[in-house]
């Protein structure tokens, strides 16, 4: 299995069978060095409706045929756009053909802006824990830190986990140092930063926080193999 990240907040998965990315923000991602065009995705899975992590999910939906798991509300949303979805919601699980999803909780927001400079309330964002080949990756969305990542990481022993450190929206350095003790994850990359001027940040200094877990600085392209 092979577990790449591509700036921003995306993140992919390889197995033998099926290639999963979760938040494809491609378009408009200075960070990335995927190519729209070259994109097959079996699944697209979605920690919330933010356009930096919706992305390209219709495009890509539609041109491949993919399943698109996100929560209820923004699963209903893809789906009038035609796209094939399983709606979830936060707590759940389910089991797929390959491997299990479960949606955690996320503080955060969830509104899609359209062309027509509407937002779209898009349910509420979540994390990603997903077991597959034998092992847990955990990608926590777009989240402040709250103390409910102890039960997380108690319930659910976490091999790889990818945490945002941007500040500003999302957790900065240290309180993302904070939860990845919480997690006590093996392994914890850094994730939602730089990509714009507020979330401008110094990955290797929030891995040298790290106390109780390894932590990796991955660049766009840079892979995990299990």
């Amino acid at each position: 299995m092979k577990i790449s990240f591509h700036g921003h907040s995306v993140v992919k998965i390889e197995t033998n069978e099926k290639t999963i990315l979760i938040d494809p923000f491609i378009t408009g991602n200075e960070m990335t060095d995927l190519k729209l065009e070259d994109e097959k995705p079996d699944v697209i899975i979605l920690t919330h409706g933010h356009n930096d992590h919706v992305g390209d999910t219709v495009e890509l939906a539609k041109k491949n045929d993919s399943l698109v798991i996100a929560n209820h509300e923004l699963a209903t949303y893809l789906s009038w756009q035609l796209v094939k979805t399983h709606p979830m919601h936060v707590g759940g699980a389910y089991e797929f053909d390959f491997g299990k999803v479960k949606f955690t909780q996320a503080f955060h927001g969830s509104g899609l802006i359209t062309d027509g400079n509407e937002i779209i309330y898009m349910g509420m964002p979540a994390g990603i824990l997903l077991m597959i080949e034998g092992k847990t990756i955990f990608h926590a969305g777009d989240t402040g830190l709250f103390s409910d990542m102890k039960l997380i990481g108690e319930r659910h022993p976490i091999d790889l986990a990818f945490l945002p450190i941007g500040d500003n929206f999302t957790m900065g350095p240290e309180d993302a140092a904070t939860a990845a003790s919480f997690l006590k994850a093996k392994k914890v990359v850094p994730i939602h930063y730089d990509t714009f001027p507020p979330i401008k940040q110094d990955p290797h200094k929030f891995v040298e926080m790290l106390e109780d877990s390894e932590g990796e600085v991955m660049k766009a392209g840079d892979v995990i193999e299990y």
